[in-house]
Formats: C-alpha cells, structure tokens, sequence
C-alpha cells in the first residue's frame, strides 16, 4: 500500500489553478528554501511521490528547470552545489553586499594553500602536503581545516607507520560554489611557485570561498 505524506492542506488562490507540473516546480521551490543546505535530487524524488505526483517524480531534473526559470532575471539563481541544488545569490551582486553582509571566517594564505593541496592531491598524507608546499604543515593549520569541516581522514596509507590520508569533504564544495571536484579548474591552468618565500603557490588567488 503506498503511502502519501501530508498534501498542501489549502492552496492559495493564485496557486489554485496549477497543473501537477506547476505543483511539482512549486513544492520544489518550498523545499529548496525550507532547506539550510544543497537539496538532493533523492529529496527531490521523495517529495514529489508523497505528493502522487508520480511523472513528476520521474523526470526531476524538468522540475528543476521549471524552478530555474522562475528565477530568470532574478538577484538568486539555482546551482548546482555538493550534489544537490541551492538558491544562491547571482555572483554580480557580490561587491555591493561585502560590506553589509558577514562573511565567513577568511581562511589564511597558508591555510588555503594546503587545502588546495588536498583538493587537487587528495587522499595524500601530511608529509605530501609539505613536500608539496616546501614548508613544514603546522598543527594550526590543520586544526582549522578539521574545525571547518574542509577535510576529513579518508584512511591510511599503506606504508611504513601507515599515516592519514587526507581529502575534501562536502562542505569544501558548498563553502566554495562547486557541485563537485571535477569542477575545480584544472591545474595546469594555475600557476604554482614555491612558497618558502612566503608568496605563496598560486592556487589561494583561485580557491576562494564564493
């Protein structure tokens, strides 16, 4: 027996004469807002077919569309983050709000330049990650990554004293506007220079929370 959750217990007036496809796109765009975080295409499904609104339910990624065009021409858009859908504000709206809107806690030159280690070099090993940089990865640095939630052990590697391998987590992609690490920009397109000097690798100019 297929059950259904609680459906719309009064529509609005101006939302009385909706097809089921307007309905869909509309419960969507309920979701998306009532969500603190990326909404998955399962939610999405899950939603949809406790509504009964099975052929819906079957092609999500229309009902997407139909909420991405409702946003046309609008200061928020939807994208595409960590595996689901948000509603973001459009990237030309940035400058005006720096100002009047707190950002996050800005993450320091070294504490970018061994995240982007790990992003780009992930699963890799501590030692790795100073190889790579040329100066020792201090226990600071570290912690702030773990206490930001940017990464995560991903197991040991199979050496002598098997130490931690080290990769991105989900909210590494929220954090920096990403849907997944394939769309980090490719490496060869960065600079990378030594940063003994304290100049730095390059890759901090790129990967910068959004």
């Amino acid at each position: 027996m297929n059950e259904r959750g609680p459906a719309f217990q009064e529509l609005p007036p101006d939302m009385a004469g909706q097809d089921e496809f307007a309905r869909a796109v509309s419960l969507v765009e309920a979701l998306l807002f009532a969500s603190a975080g990326p909404v998955t295409a399962s939610s999405i499904v899950g939603l949809l077919r406790e509504q009964g609104l099975e052929a819906q339910a079957d092609s999500p990624g229309a009902v997407l569309d139909g909420v991405a065009q409702r946003y046309r021409g609008h200061a928020v858009e939807l994208q595409a983050i960590s595996g689901g859908w948000q509603f973001r504000t459009r990237a030309m709206f940035g400058p005006a709000l720096a100002r009047v809107i707190e950002r996050p806690r800005r993450l320091s030159q070294g504490t970018l330049e061994a995240l982007a280690i790990v992003a780009y070099h992930q699963p890799c090993t501590r030692v790795e990650i100073e190889t790579i940089r040329g100066v020792r990865l201090g226990q600071s640095i570290l912690d702030t990554l773990l206490e930001e939630g940017l990464i995560t052990p991903k197991g040991r590697k199979e050496v002598p004293g098997r130490p931690v391998l080290w990769g991105t987590t989900p909210q590494f992609l929220k954090l920096f506007g990403l849907a997944s690490l394939a769309d980090l920009p490719r490496r060869e397109e960065l600079l990378f220079e030594p940063s003994s000097d304290g100049a730095g690798t390059g890759l901090e100019d790129t990967i910068q929370p959004s």
